[in-house]
């Protein structure tokens, strides 16, 4: 099974809603980083490619038919060289929004450390503070990473192949861009910061 759909936003753009409207729209199962969770095995082999090591692709993400979010957007040009004939979707947001959930969230410094010592390892500090130069809490650096990728990402690829894509804006431009009939279901909506932190609450029994 090749990969039809390469998410190449970074994590708190609305991946994990994306994730789930693609498998709603047949295009899963989607791989996100919730998939370490399930799979933790898998956890080398992304250290190993972060490390900058050869990787089959195919071996790793076998069964699924997208991605999306940390740890594959890491590696959106070599899963879009190996995959020519996927799509590419830019989930993007405000900014200065996509800094504040990251630093309510992913980037709090709590969850950084469990999540780099339980779910990915090596990964986090090979690839995602690498990216950020360790500097986590630093507004103007992480928005200026941001903004870097997303220029990036749009050089690399056609209009035709390449959708930008706010999820706030529903089924709509999504369906057009996959050639797909629009659901009668709402768009998905999933892991706010809100919902993000009741879910670490319970997690640690808070």
């Amino acid at each position: 099974m090749a990969l039809a759909v390469i998410g190449a936003g970074l994590g708190r753009t609305g991946t994990m809603s994306l994730k789930l409207a693609l498998e709603q729209l047949g295009h899963g199962p989607c791989h996100h980083m919730v998939e370490l969770i399930l799979h933790p095995e898998t956890a080398p082999l992304w250290e190993r490619a972060a490390a900058g090591e050869t990787i089959e692709w195919d071996q790793l993400l076998a069964g699924y038919r997208a991605t999306t979010d940390w740890p594959a957007c890491h590696f959106y040009r070599e899963l879009a060289a190996r995959y020519p004939q996927a799509k590419i979707i830019l989930t993007v947001r405000d900014p200065q929004r996509w800094f504040e959930s990251t630093q309510a969230t992913i980037f709090n410094p709590e969850f950084l450390r469990q999540t780099q010592h339980r779910v990915m390892g090596r990964f986090v500090e090979l690839a995602i503070l690498k990216t950020f130069d360790h500097r986590m809490h630093d507004r103007d650096h992480l928005l200026a990473v941001y903004e870097r990728h997303n220029v990036e990402v749009r050089r690399c690829f056609s209009p035709e192949r390449l959708l930008v894509y706010d999820v706030a804006e529903g089924w709509t431009p999504l369906c057009r861009f996959l050639g797909v009939p629009v659901p009668a279901q709402p768009f998905p909506r999933a892991n706010t910061t809100e919902a993000f932190r009741e879910r670490r609450a319970a997690e640690s029994g808070g």
